[in-house]
């Protein structure tokens, strides 16, 4: 199954600039992870804004749930999900 995900990121202002970059490092590593497994099959910065459009391809919902609940910052993301279906003008 394919999922439309929007993930705007709101870290706390007067978070610890150290414990930031190591939330990003670490984020930066599993979404790179998931991308070389085919899993995170599309990611896409938003201009101007701490934030991602992303396609992932997974077998249910609750496994895209796993993914994302598992993010080293999905305590500070808020998460739009829209699930996919091929387009029957699709080529």
């Amino acid at each position: 199954m394919l999922f439309h995900v929007e993930m705007q990121v709101n870290l706390p202002p007067d978070m610890d600039p150290d414990a930031a970059a190591k939330l990003k490092a670490d984020e930066k590593a599993m979404s790179q992870e998931l991308q070389r497994a085919g899993t995170w099959r599309h990611l896409w910065r938003v201009v101007g804004q701490y934030s991602n459009v992303s396609v992932f391809d997974v077998a249910s919902g609750d496994e895209l749930h796993e993914i994302l609940s598992n993010l080293p910052l999905f305590p500070y993301m808020d998460i739009t999900v829209k699930a996919l279906t091929r387009h029957p003008s699709a080529i």
